[in-house]
């Protein structure tokens, strides 16, 4: 007798089934097509991605060693091309290195305008728009006053930035040249108190202070309490 009844059980369970998929099955179907889709397409993505990527590689490569054969216009033009179309961080990489190219070549003014438009660009990474800014800065500190400087990197030497050694000595190098040594002095002075400074800028801010030292003579040193 359990027999009878575990049969029309299953009975009535394959029918409730199959009155299920006559109603839903069609949209199961296309639900698990469009799945399949999605899936495939997001892999084909970034299939292309990856091999776009690779491909602005390549060309940045080619550009690089035109640059190091001496064919300045034709890297030059590799180089905005991939600014143009390239993939990945290649652009900004490539612009980069058009604006070395630049400053290079001696165009200071066209080098300066174009890391000046990579750090303006809000689609550079900040890491880079810092960068970008400590390279024009590099390329202005032979003539421009420490004012400008100080407007254009001056929060980067601030303590506890990351380009606080290099800001510090673009700006001490420019107090230098322009005879302003009490600035130029503790420029270099941070330099050298700071635990973290790469040794070669320590040892050259070490021998920015000796200088400025032996031409204005040490500073005093603090008056010990008596007693």
């Amino acid at each position: 007798m359990s027999d009878i009844f575990r049969e029309v059980d299953e009975d009535i369970r394959r029918e409730q089934i199959k009155k299920l998929w006559d109603r839903f099955g069609a949209y199961i179907l296309g639900g698990a097509v469009l799945i399949v889709v999605i899936v495939a397409g997001y892999k084909f993505y970034e299939y292309w991605q990856e091999s776009r990527a690779e491909a602005s590689g390549d060309r940045f490569v080619a550009a690089l060693k035109l640059a190091d054969q001496g064919k300045h216009d034709e890297a030059d033009a590799a180089l905005a091309a991939l600014v143009a179309d390239g993939s990945g961080g290649y652009p900004v990489l490539a612009e980069f290195r058009a604006a070395s190219e630049k400053a290079k070549a001696g165009d200071a003014k066209a080098a300066v305008t174009q890391f000046d438009a990579i750090a303006a660009s809000s689609s550079t990474p900040a890491l880079l728009r810092d960068m970008a800014r400590l390279r024009s800065a590099t390329i202005l500190s032979d003539t421009s006053t420490v004012a400008d400087l100080t407007q254009r990197i001056g929060d980067l030497a601030a303590t506890g930035s990351p380009w606080r050694h290099s800001a510090r000595e673009i700006l001490g190098l420019a107090a230098w040249r322009l005879n302003d040594l009490a600035a130029a002095r503790k420029y270099f002075s941070d330099l050298v108190s700071d635990e973290e400074t790469p040794p070669d800028v320590k040892q050259r801010a070490q021998f920015m202070v000796a200088l400025i030292d032996a031409r204005q003579g040490a500073p005093a040193e603090p008056a010990q309490p008596e007693g």
